[in-house]
């Protein structure tokens, strides 16, 4: 009887194993996504074509055409925020990266808030994208309306069934994630491809279109002028905000990629900056397109409307399809990018049933449980709002606010580490390939600062209790102060869950391999 020899890993494997090692810890997951795949994980999260549509509308109805405006200064800070990521997924290409970044740069206690944050936050993004459905389907076929008559998010009706869409395709992104890291990076990949077509589309069709000039974007539609925009032009800003986020999906799925010190840098700011480069321009054809800009009827139905209107019912919902599968990717990418980070604090003990969190079965190297926790979790997010009207900007804004908050815990210790000499020495370590580590060199600070500057002010403008965003129909006082509520809430389940696991995640930070981090001062306190 004859036996097959098993053939050893290619060396550029093998090298990534022995990189990971260096790190404590041993490969289990599967490194089955190129540069191209890293990529579509970062731009399928932020997902231009599913956030755009669902939240044009409501950046539209409080600033006017000139809302545009916010689109490239949140970008420009995000990309502040992108680059110092990009300097650190170089340099610890790890799973679960901001709770790993945050941890080595500023202590077990820090690190630990910034992945149960994170992981939060990811379960909430992961049924805010889902609900994204009810802005399309219902447009495509009516049928897809199964309960009421009225598809309008902010009605009863609407609200229920975006539960119900919702629902069902977190499941069969649960299933797919469970399946294995190559299915999805597979799906997720020809997702992105389809959805930059659709992107491109839009943008010359609609500019084909076009009903009036690029000067658009300088009316402020009634909505303020002068000193009085300022109010107005903050509150559409967290349309952007809702949108910019998610980039750092490719340094979330480092220990799956390959050659991850070069690629994973790379795709972070590539992803970015396709989708601040696709997303500005959307925004702008549509305003030149739009049949009216007073009707209210852009304020209300936003681009389905447009595409409708300009492109007739058929050429609009062959657009919208291709908008429902960018859906269908961003949120199989969102829940992917939770699942590991799920994976890594438990692969560190310090979550509630690690043992089975960790464990990665050999067929498929993807961690399954933790897809499936954080799949239930964003399922039990709808269910527990179903029927209520103000579902949309409730879920949607605890999440981002919950996003930044996590980002602010890996920039603002970063930045202190700057201030202390970071990096001091590179250690001769280089690129897989052999080239220089990304770096910002003498502009780091500079960055740093900006990003730092721009994460705190926007978590200020995305928390902020507005009635009109957060409980516009005056019907729940603890609408008004939801996105508080929520953070709160987190914060202190979090803090009473940490007391079980501190001293687990404290050894093990001052266990931590030098190669892997350099020695923080204090944190044997």
């Amino acid at each position: 009887m004859s036996t097959t020899p098993t053939l050893p890993p290619p060396a550029g494997e093998r090298a990534d194993a022995a990189d990971l090692r260096g790190f404590g810890y041993e490969p289990e997951l599967r490194r089955g996504i190129g540069s191209y795949a890293s990529f579509a994980a970062g731009f399928s999260f932020v997902s231009i074509l599913t956030t755009v549509f669902q939240l044009f509308a409501f950046g539209f109805s409080f600033g006017g055409p000139a809302f545009f405006w916010t689109w490239p200064l949140v970008f420009a800070g995000q990309f502040m925020v992108a680059l110092n990521f990009a300097e650190l997924a170089a340099r610890y290409p790890l799973s679960g990266c901001i709770y790993q970044w945050s941890r080595r740069l500023a202590g077990a206690t820090v690190g630990w808030f910034a992945g149960w944050i994170m992981i939060i936050a990811q379960i909430a993004t992961v049924a805010a994208a889902a609900i994204a459905l009810q802005v399309v389907l219902p447009s495509i076929w009516s049928g897809f309306q199964l309960v009421g008559d009225d598809p309008s998010l902010t009605s009863t009706d609407g609200a229920t069934n975006a539960v119900i869409l919702g629902s069902i395709l977190i499941a069969l992104t649960t299933v797919v994630n469970v399946i294995g890291v190559r299915l999805m990076a597979i799906v997720n990949s020809t997702g992105v491809t389809l959805e930059i077509i659709g992107v491109v589309a839009v943008i010359v069709l609609l500019l084909f279109h076009a009903e009036r000039g690029p000067g658009v974007v300088f009316d402020t539609g009634g909505t303020g002028s002068g000193l009085s925009y300022v109010g107005p032009f903050l509150v559409s800003a967290l349309m952007a905000a809702y949108v910019v986020v998610g980039f750092d999906s490719a340094g979330e799925l480092s220990e799956e990629t390959r050659d991850p010190r070069h690629t994973a840098p790379r795709t972070i700011l590539r992803a970015l900056a396709a989708a601040g480069v696709g997303g500005g321009l959307m925004l702008l054809v549509a305003l030149m397109a739009a049949p009216s800009l007073t009707d209210g009827r852009l304020a209300t139905e936003g681009l389905p409307y447009v595409l409708t209107s300009r492109l007739g019912e058929t050429g609009g919902r062959i657009l919208l399809i291709d908008v429902a599968i960018a859906i269908a990717v961003c949120t199989l990418a969102i829940q992917t990018a939770g699942s590991r980070m799920v994976f890594s604090m438990a692969r560190d003990g310090v979550l509630p049933f690690s043992a089975a969190l960790a464990k990665v079965p050999a067929r498929t190297g993807t961690p399954v449980v933790p897809a499936i926790v954080v799949g239930a979790g964003a399922i039990a997010v709808l269910l527990v709002n179903i029927g209520q009207a103000a579902l949309f900007t409730a879920i949607t804004s605890v999440c981002i606010v919950l996003l930044y908050i996590a980002y602010a815990l890996v920039t603002v210790p970063l930045m202190v580490r700057r201030l202390r000499g970071w990096p001091s020495a590179e250690q001769g370590l280089s690129t897989e390939r052999g080239g220089r580590l990304f770096s910002l060199g003498r502009f780091g600070i500079v960055v740093n600062a900006l990003a730092v500057l721009y994460g705190l002010g926007m978590i200020l403008n995305l928390g902020w209790p507005r009635p009109e965003v957060y409980d516009p129909a005056g019907t729940h006082w603890y609408l008004h102060y939801f996105s508080l509520l929520f953070v709160g809430g987190a914060l202190i389940v979090g803090g009473l869950a940490f007391l079980r696991y501190r001293t687990r995640a404290r050894s093990l930070h001052l266990s931590l391999p030098l190669t892997a981090a350099v020695a923080l001062e204090g944190d044997a306190a």
